[in-house]
């Protein structure tokens, strides 16, 4: 391929670059640049200290979850926690345990679903999911951030110092999340465990005292189930309405998604490939499984003591325990002093609830957006990334004004959009490898799991609003990128069979004169036809030319390794056959490496392509075909600057 002197690079290029990878190519190893330094292997790490990066948003959800079940179901808060404890552990659990094994790579449902479809119908479909993740990800790290600030903000110490200054708490907590990860993800790691160590021991020591309220003062249990019988009457009655508020307690599922995004770091066994990497699988299983069941037990009983033990006024807005029922209690039972620890821990934990997000939208977003050609180079690099991911949490945070509740349906749009497409493909993936058990299974946890997305929808339909716009956003700002890019050499490799080599090595001797053509009948007198033309368009004698020849596969594909083989036709005519998603790029490809293979210039004869200039280039944008003589010139302008070594484009 033909390669070009770049300047060396600034260090502060360097440094923002470094480590840049192509994540279409190899599951995301890393790949040398001319002008970057690749990072050292990743090896990654014991599963459970991955799993305390997932868990810094799954267990985060203890500071504002028993407050939003409470408002949501009200005296019924326990036993609609317990429905949703038993769609996570039946129903979520079982579905991201198979798309481990499915996706181990850390695509998650994504890919599953990617391959259902192809062409550009399956890229606006990725692009959509990527939408609804971007939104679950992106809310993550605002909404975290926002609910660390109201717990600052509302400590007793603290109120009077730091009332009306959220937004910019909420900001500051956003900015400093992102150095964290522009220094490396190793250190987010590092403090995602002893973050979710101290909470999840805090956490123990608050229920704990609070069950132990509830056991020696026997009236709170007496008063709230006499409340709960004349509010409701019978236990059926119950479990009924506890069906219904279900859906508005759905942020208790976040968490599982980004425990599959961030599988590329659990280390796995030595004996693993990336092709069967069957300890990864395996250890983030038990990743999955016990966050689930640490998350179910402090769910029920976070609940529970809320419940009975917090007046049901401060769950309101400008209540005390709004946002805060387990600091509450920690104030409340265990003195300012044990409440402003467990409050520093919670803000800790809230504010780095973002960080498992911002890792997933780093695993992910790199994964397909370049691929497609749909975001530069520079986005396969983490620092850029990360810069540009926070400013948007800085707009989102703005224009929510750091508001948690207001960000709630976003929030819950995202996780169940993602969770539902999740079981849809793990209940198709099921249906193929002829499991039937598992595919009924599947389909009743995607049923429960669309309903409670409607049902979700249609209470709070500024999460979809929101999705949408995010939605839009990447598509547009994709098909523009990929529109800018459409010029650039995008082959990745050439490789030619011995017939290929030996039509090359033997024109070099000569001159190497190709002819594009487009197969149709490919009889003799198609071959001799194009001959005469080219002979007679460009006043040139003889017939030593070698058939160039395209077959378009996928056009929406936009990097892809190029084989050629060669082949005589009619004993007679030398044919070199490609298959590539664009005409023009496959043959400037080959060009470039004849040229550099032989150190000849070899020239290319074309005929004019008939139609509007315009829907050629269209044709050419979508489908791969189309204006192919000047855009194959232009391809080999942007891809060589030196017009001396440049391969000739003849068109007549």
């Amino acid at each position: 391929m033909a390669t070009t002197e770049h300047p060396p690079p600034s260090r502060l290029r360097a440094w923002m670059l470094e480590g840049l990878s192509d994540m279409g190519k190899g599951h995301g190893r890393p790949t040398p640049s001319a002008e970057t330094k690749p990072e050292p292997e990743h090896k990654g790490q014991r599963w459970y200290r991955v799993m305390c990066l997932t868990g810094v948003d799954y267990f985060s959800t203890l500071g504002y979850q028993p407050g939003i079940a409470a408002l949501a179901a009200g005296l019924l808060s326990p036993i609609a926690t317990i429905v949703l404890v038993i769609v996570t552990l039946a129903g979520a659990l079982p579905v991201y345990r198979r798309v481990a094994e499915e996706s181990p790579h850390g695509e998650g449902s994504i890919a599953m679903l990617e391959r259902l479809l192809s062409f550009w119908q399956g890229k606006l479909f990725v692009l959509t999911l990527l939408g609804f993740a971007a939104t679950d990800f992106l809310i993550t790290i605002t909404l975290s951030a926002a609910d660390a600030s109201t717990h600052l903000v509302e400590n007793p110490h603290l109120t009077s110092a730091l009332h009306g200054r959220q937004m910019i708490i909420t900001l500051a907590l956003v900015a400093l999340l992102g150095a964290v990860f522009l220094k490396g993800f190793l250190e987010a790691i590092g403090v995602a465990v002893a973050l979710v160590v101290a909470y999840l021991a805090l956490n123990a020591v608050v229920v704990s005292v609070g069950l132990w309220h509830v056991l020696t003062e026997g009236h709170v249990v007496t008063d709230w189930t006499s409340a709960l019988t004349a509010e409701h009457g019978s236990v059926f009655a119950m479990i009924g309405v506890s069906l219904l508020v279900f859906p508005k307690l759905a942020l208790g599922l976040s968490g599982f998604e980004t425990g599959v995004a961030v599988m590329p770091h659990v280390q796995g066994d030595s004996q693993d490939t990336e092709e069967s990497p069957k300890g990864r699988i395996r250890d983030t299983k038990k990743l999955l499984t016990t966050a689930a069941l640490i998350m179910s037990v402090f769910l029920i009983a976070t609940s529970f003591i809320t419940t009975v033990l917090i007046p049901e006024k401060e769950f309101e807005d400008g209540g005390q325990a709004n946002g805060r029922a387990l600091a509450y209690l920690a104030h409340e039972y265990l003195g300012n002093g044990f409440g402003t620890v467990y409050d520093v821990s919670t803000i800790a934990i809230l504010w780095f609830a973002g960080a498992s997000a911002m890792a997933g939208l780093l695993n992910l977003m790199p994964r397909y957006l370049p691929r497609y050609g749909m975001a530069p180079h520079w986005a396969r690099a983490v620092r850029p990334m990360v810069i540009v991911f926070t400013l948007v949490a800085f707009l989102v945070t703005w224009i929510f004004d750091a508001d948690v509740d207001a960000q709630g349906g976003a929030y819950a749009t995202g996780v169940l959009v993602l969770m539902s497409s999740a079981a849809i493909a793990v209940t198709i993936a099921a249906r193929r490898a002829r499991q039937r058990g598992w595919t009924i299974t599947f389909a009743v946890v995607s049923a429960v799991l669309l309903y409670v997305t409607g049902a979700n929808v249609v209470e709070r339909p500024d999460g979809v609003k929101i999705g949408a716009c995010f939605i839009a956003g990447i598509i547009l700002v994709s098909l523009l990128s990929r529109l800018a890019r459409a010029f650039e050499l995008r082959v990745t490799s050439v490789t030619l069979d011995p017939m290929a080599e030996r039509f090359i090595r033997d024109m070099a001797s000569r001159k190497i004169r190709f002819i594009a053509n487009e197969p149709d009948q490919r009889d003799k007198a198609e071959y001799r036809d194009k001959i005469e033309q080219i002979r007679e368009d460009n006043d040139i004698p003889g017939e030593d030319f070698v058939f160039v020849e395209v077959t378009v596969l996928d056009p929406s594909e936009f990097e892809a390794g190029l084989t050629v083989r060669g082949e005589v036709l009619h004993n007679r005519y030398r044919v070199l056959t490609l298959e590539s998603s664009s005409i023009p790029n496959a043959l400037a490809a080959l060009l470039l490496h004849t040229r550099d293979a032989t150190g000849c210039t070899p020239h290319i004869y074309f005929e004019w392509t008939e139609g509007n200039p315009f829907a050629n280039f269209l044709r050419f944008f979508l489908f791969g075909q189309g204006e192919v003589a000047p855009v194959t010139r232009e391809v080999l302008r942007e891809a060589e600057p030196d017009r001396a070594r440049r391969p000739r484009v003849h068109t007549g």
